[in-house]
């Protein structure tokens, strides 16, 4: 399951909001919340993959499978640790428990960050 999450994406929905029902919902949360943790890119992107319990808190540990990051080594490095906190300031989820016993040890994909900035000519 991918919950794709581009940091400048206009997302709707809150962490406050009401428990998810639908992996719409749970993407909604997400975006919401990711969107008041934003994360620096420049045009560095970052894939992590992670699983949910039933009752919306992280499975583990999440895992970064993809990245690219601009900017030197340690702009790098502060992008994908600002990725990282901001998942887990995100989570846990709160869902229905009908949504829970669904999506209890699926992966979730998350990826962010977003095309580097065009330059001025």
């Amino acid at each position: 399951m991918a919950l794709l999450a581009p940091l400048a994406a206009n997302i709707a929905g809150a962490q406050d909001s009401a428990p998810a029902n639908t992996l719409m919902d749970i993407r909604h949360q997400f975006g919401g919340c990711l969107r008041r943790t934003p994360v620096g890119s420049n045009g560095s992107r970052v894939t992590i993959i992670f699983s949910l319990k039933r009752d919306g808190s992280i499975f583990g540990k999440p895992r970064i499978t993809f990245s690219h990051v601009e900017g030197g080594e340690e702009a790098g490095k502060r992008f994908l640790e600002d990725a990282e906190r901001a998942v887990d300031s995100c989570l846990p989820i709160k869902v229905t428990p009908a949504l829970g016993d669904a999506i209890a040890g699926h992966q979730f994909f998350i990826t962010l960050g977003g095309p580097k900035p065009e330059k001025a000519i």
